[in-house]
């Protein structure tokens, strides 16, 4: 099967200061002319430019320090992107925000901060680099996903609905383009050793129960990338993950549903004896 590299060599990574990002960007270094690093934190986009720049000096790397949570500061990278005449041929939809409390319990801010990242942001890139993919001929977008986009979780309702969002999208914009030469990818991956459980407020960063489906950063990208370059639709990271979400559309929904709503009723308790 042909590469989906072989035409598309410029590419934009967001969310690539850390995690599953960082490893997307070190995993397509070496399959791109050029990469453009999106994050809010400059310094580490600097600091993997230079590793980047080491192991790959044909490699042109941009770093692009920017909030994506922030519709403005979305539409400054936009127009410094077109300033700098960058055509994005491998879009990488990979900045999220996710969440560790009872829906009545999380600020406002932080449920439209979710819904700005991993949903509008993610559309309005596409939206804005999309054009340019059909008119040439040729593009691939990858949008990360989660496993939480095919269930559902006790403490992270909006987190669950922006990624069954991304579910939805993904599946539809691909039956959309189909002949057009742009490839349309989601990765679901499931539990990954990174900073995310943290900045989600995950205590411990870990989810207990998890264990032998959890998998690090780099091991995540690997599979990604691998998959990503055949345009496979949808992919899972992670065998034994892999497994579990190929026979978790054999099990009740009811099964679910009940496990859910006992959680909830553990934290709602806790919460109230706290």
């Amino acid at each position: 099967m042909r590469s989906i590299f072989t035409a598309n060599r410029t590419g934009l990574v967001t969310g690539a200061s850390a995690g599953i990002g960082l490893e997307l960007a070190r995993s397509l270094a070496s399959k791109l002319d050029s990469l453009t690093l999106v994050a809010r934190r400059v310094e580490r986009l600097e600091q993997l430019a230079k590793e980047l720049h080491a192991r790959y000096p044909a490699l042109n790397v941009v770093c692009e320090a920017a909030d994506l949570s922030d519709p403005e500061a979305v539409e400054r990278l936009l127009r410094q992107l077109k300033s700098c005449g960058t055509d994005v041929d491998v879009l990488v939809n990979n900045a999220g925000l996710g969440e560790s409390e009872l829906f009545e319990r999380s600020p406002w801010h932080r449920v439209r901060q979710i819904v700005e990242v991993n949903v509008i942001a993610m559309l309005r890139l596409t939206h804005d680099f999309l054009p340019g993919m059909v008119a040439r001929g040729h593009g691939a977008i990858l949008n990360i996903g989660s496993g939480a986009g095919y269930a559902a979780m006790p403490n992270a309702a909006v987190y669950t609905a922006s990624k069954h969002f991304v579910r939805a999208f993904t599946e539809s914009l691909r039956a959309q383009l189909a002949g057009t030469g742009v490839t349309v990818s989601e990765a679901a991956p499931g539990p990954v050793e990174s900073e995310f459980d943290q900045a989600a407020g995950i205590e411990g960063g870990a989810i207990p129960g998890q264990g032998i489906f959890r998998i690090t950063a780099q091991e995540c990208a690997a599979d990604i990338v691998q998959e990503f370059e055949k345009g496979t639709p949808v992919i899972f990271p992670g065998r034994n993950y892999r497994w579990m979400m190929k026979v978790q559309p054999l099990m009740p929904r009811r099964l679910f549903a009940a496990e859910v709503a006992q959680a909830a009723r553990k934290l709602r308790q806790k919460g109230a004896r706290g």
